[in-house]
């Protein structure tokens, strides 16, 4: 039976909050109703710190961890800090990149589980839809197609997608104290939020809630040594993106979009955000770029074509590679079985396939 929304608030209540002038005197003050999710014996809870400092905080935060844990019923707990400030303006672009993401909590740079991680990517788009984590899934088993050592992070904290593509359930196994032990699907090692969190329910998260849930999973995930580490990033430019960034040595980026306008112009955005961070473009990949009838065998162009390509020319970034909109891939994703494993020898496997040599061939450089 899963612990109730008065045991958590009870458990809270046990726990002294750092000394502040006029502040809450126990973590239950700090927490609000919408703060605590609970399903299935699985607890999230979101500390909301406003713009004191995180690492002050983390004691106490490991503290209310662990006594959740200890609640009947509770199979899993994920505490996170939210630390909201306001917003800066009036900054040119070093300084930009200095303070961007000042919503998020402060950026803690060198965790011990990424010390044996020689690269990290992150794969990126402007908007929903594109098929970016298809893309990423299919990149990372590229990666390990090539002999490399593999990590995904699923860091789509609203739609987390990695369970499903890799055909992957259960709960990540405990390490030592909150050290989570990654799954394993098909010689890549992956975490996800949809491992802690019921697959119905939605994630009602502010922005830096998510930014905390994610700096969470880089730092109590024993990723061990890999070659690469895939990122599988929430679309758009936010708390996500800009927490990555400062908090991680992000190798670069590679940017996900279809042909058309619309997306493009959202691309565009993402480009220009890990731009303003520092962060390295590794190049764009045009998805869904073309259908080939089965019947006449004619190629069709529903998205329009060669977008990507164009945009990667006036930005001055490389463009990586076509991939079809082939209902195959879509069949196999569904069934999480990605086409680069399930039909290597397919044009969407082909495609990603080149994709990631493409990236891993820069990464080298």
């Amino acid at each position: 039976m899963s612990p109730t929304r008065d045991d958590v608030m009870a458990a809270l209540a046990a726990v002294a909050a750092p000394a502040s002038p006029g502040a809450p005197a126990t973590v239950a003050g700090y927490v609000g109703p919408s703060d605590i999710v609970i399903r299935d014996g699985r607890v999230l809870v979101s500390i909301g710190i406003a713009d004191a400092v995180p690492t002050l905080w983390e004691p106490t935060r490991a503290d209310v961890e662990a006594r959740l844990q200890r609640l009947p019923g509770v199979t899993a707990v994920l505490v996170s800090l939210t630390a909201e400030r306001a917003p800066v303006t009036g900054l040119d672009r070093t300084a930009r990149s200095a303070v961007a993401g000042t919503t998020s909590p402060a950026p803690v740079r060198g965790f011990p589980a990424l010390s044996k991680i020689k690269r990290i990517v992150a794969v990126a788009s402007g908007k929903g839809g594109v098929g970016k984590s298809t893309t990423a899934c299919n990149i990372a088993l590229g990666f390990a197609a090539l002999g490399l050592e593999v990590g995904v992070l699923d860091a789509d904290i609203y739609g987390p997608s990695m369970p499903k593509l890799f055909a992957l359930k259960g709960q990540p196994r405990i390490a030592s104290g909150r050290t989570l032990i990654p799954l394993e699907a098909y010689g890549c090692k992956v975490m996800s939020i949809g491992f802690v969190v019921d697959a119905d329910n939605a994630m009602i998260w502010r922005g830096p809630m998510v930014a905390s849930a994610i700096t969470q999973m880089l730092r109590d995930v024993a990723w061990g040594t890999l070659d690469v580490l895939v990122v599988d990033m929430p679309p758009g430019t936010g708390d996500a993106q800009l927490t990555l960034a400062q908090s991680v040595p992000l190798s670069g980026a590679v940017i996900v979009s279809t042909p058309q306008d619309l997306s493009l112009l959202d691309a565009r955005r993402g480009i220009t955000m890990f731009r303003n961070v520092d962060v390295p473009i590794l190049g764009i990949v045009e998805n869904m770029s073309y259908f080939v009838c089965d019947d006449c065998g004619k190629r069709h162009h529903i998205f329009a074509h060669g977008g990507a390509r164009e945009e990667a020319q006036k930005l001055g970034v490389p463009f990586l590679g076509e991939v079809p909109l082939e209902l195959m891939i879509r069949e196999r994703s569904d069934a999480g079985m990605p086409i680069v494993v399930s039909a290597p020898d397919s044009p969407g496997a082909k495609a990603f396939l080149a994709i990631a040599a493409s990236v891993w061939a820069a990464l080298k450089t």
